[in-house]
């Protein structure tokens, strides 16, 4: 049988009309009867370096049996004018993750995947700790199972105090090896007592690596440390009572310290 947390993730494609752009990783977060798809607000939009897609594709199972079929379905990113995917903002600026609410007349008849819930949220402190083993699950530059269509996991820990806010932004640290193409992964913990269909508690979604300003690149290495922002801006950006085309509104995160 399938490894359920491995059908809670697409690979994410990027496009300028016809033009590939880039890859990344997504995931699956449904909430009552509307289902979304959570990646990086960066994959989406990143304005400084010119990434300004106006489609994504993403990869979806089509047989639960045969997991070497699937179909790619394609969503706009802008209707009328107006981005769809809705994205967060606190105190101290914009926050890394975007949500966007797929049509599942669209998804095809015998779509096979898993989905997060609020009830994957971690909503005690007292269970994570600097230390505590984590996955990291994704598309580390496109690399993954193409025959039967799955990503790939890596190890990663805590690496700062889970529920403060890192330096004051809206994310906490993981000691863990990434790549491009990670963008938007589930950071998830392992947790045997929770729901059974899926015994994992989603704590973030990947980001991208931590840079030490002042670095020596030629003789110094990379930290390895990175950024994941706290999977509680889920529930903001999927809040029935925001906007289809919602550009702004305020994340629900640990408060700064």
């Amino acid at each position: 049988m399938i490894e359920p947390l491995l059908l809670t993730t697409a690979r994410v494609s990027t496009f300028f009309g016809a033009q590939a752009l880039t890859g990344a990783t997504g995931f699956f977060f449904e909430r009552g009867d509307r289902l979304f798809l959570i990646t990086n607000r960066h994959v989406l939009i990143d304005r400084p370096s010119g990434h300004l897609p106006d489609r994504i594709e993403i990869e979806v199972h089509t047989d639960a049996d045969n997991l070497t079929r699937a179909a790619v379905l394609s969503v706009w990113l802008y209707r009328d004018g107006q981005a769809i995917w809705r994205q967060g903002r606190d105190a101290a600026g914009e926050i890394d993750v975007a949500a966007i609410e797929l049509d599942r007349t669209a998804l095809p008849a015998q779509v096979a995947l898993r989905c997060f819930t609020p009830g994957q949220l971690q909503h005690s402190l007292n269970e994570v700790q600097v230390g505590t083993p984590l996955l990291v699950v994704g598309f580390p530059l496109g690399f993954h199972d193409t025959l039967h269509h799955l990503p790939v996991v890596r190890q990663a820990v805590i690496a700062s105090s889970f529920g403060l806010r890192f330096q004051g932004q809206g994310y906490f640290l993981t000691d863990a090896r990434t790549h491009r193409g990670t963008s938007g992964a589930p950071v998830v913990m392992h947790h045997p007592d929770g729901d059974p269909a899926l015994p994992w508690k989603l704590l973030g979604v990947h980001s991208a690596r931590m840079e030490m300003g002042g670095r020596d690149l030629r003789v110094d290495e990379s930290l390895g440390l990175n950024c994941a922002w706290y999977a509680d801006i889920l529930l903001t950006l999927t809040a029935d009572n925001t906007a289809d085309n919602t550009a702004d509104v305020t994340a629900d995160l640990p408060p700064a310290a």
